[in-house]
């Protein structure tokens, strides 16, 4: 199986000092999902959770919701020109009466989930549920703290510091799924493919945590997941803004100590109860973003 890490040997320098070491880097390899056979994308990821990842991807194109609408999934062999298998090749098989998704052919980077989209009303891709039914109420003392939570379980970054996070909490701050990934898109993907596979869906009452910045995809993603409020600890795209307002989605972005940015959704935060209740969530620091891209 792939790794998730891979060691190499780096030359440290700071200020006069030289030193030969050996350095822990996030892995990012290719993977191709084919869907009943034939090709549907390859994207650039950190293997793990692959079988999450090409579910979650079908979740966010809107072809699946449901655990029984796909029968297997499973690595494809010989993959290798010596009939070895190099775990980068998945194919969904889907059950019978279910509809795939339009083909369309795109390279999907680890930075750009959607940079092959023809055109921003593919994008829009019609959800089956609505986040903005959700009644969920956040508090904020709770929500200061998620960075914090989302830090605490990264366990690649912790070695590589080259990994997107994203992640899953209850409206209490209690974690139910963590993703790790070279691309954000696709550590969400992970998410909403666990969550399908769990037959979890619709994510009705959580919240989804970003590393990152929050794109218009991420938001879309939420959407599709039925999740009603996306934070991050960075900033958000205008379009992104724009998506959540349509969508009912409560979208907060430079989530950092004890403050934050509410962009849409407000009416789910309320108040803390005292201040002693607030704990800052400095997992990724007040200056800077730990994880970028």
């Amino acid at each position: 199986m792939s790794r998730v890490a891979v060691k190499k040997r780096i030359l440290r320098v700071k200020d006069a000092a030289r030193v030969s070491r050996v350095d822990s880097l996030a892995a990012e390899e290719p993977l191709e999902i084919r869907l009943d056979g034939t090709p549907l994308t390859v994207t650039m990821r950190t293997p793990g959770d692959d079988f999450d990842l090409a579910a979650g991807f079908l979740v966010s194109e809107g072809a699946v919701g449901s655990p029984d609408d796909i029968a297997t999934i499973r690595y494809c062999a010989g993959a290798t020109v010596d009939g070895g298998n190099t775990y980068n090749v998945l194919d969904v098989r889907l059950a019978p009466g279910v509809e795939a998704p339009a083909p369309r052919n795109f390279y999907t980077t680890s930075s750009c989930g959607v940079c092959g989209k023809a055109s921003l009303e593919a994008v829009r891709t019609v959800a089956r549920w609505s986040a903005g039914d959700d009644p969920v109420e956040l508090a904020q003392s709770v929500v200061v703290t998620l960075p914090d939570r989302l830090r605490a379980a990264q366990r690649v970054f912790d070695r590589t510091g080259g990994l997107h996070a994203a992640g899953l909490f209850t409206a209490d701050g209690e974690p139910l799924c963590v993703r790790e990934d070279v691309g954000r898109h696709n550590a969400v993907d992970k998410l909403l493919g666990w969550a399908l596979r769990e037959g979890r869906l619709p994510l009705r009452g959580t919240v989804l945590m970003v590393s990152g910045r929050a794109s218009f995809e991420l938001v879309q993603k939420a959407v599709m997941g039925g999740i009603p409020a996306l934070t991050a600890v960075s900033a958000p795209s205008s379009l992104a803004v724009e998506l959540a307002a349509e969508e009912g989605l409560t979208l907060i972005g430079f989530l950092r100590g004890t403050s934050m940015n509410v962009y849409t959704g407000e009416r789910r935060l309320t108040s803390p109860e005292r201040p002693s209740d607030v704990t800052p969530g400095a997992g990724y620091g007040s200056a800077g973003v730990r994880s970028t891209g």
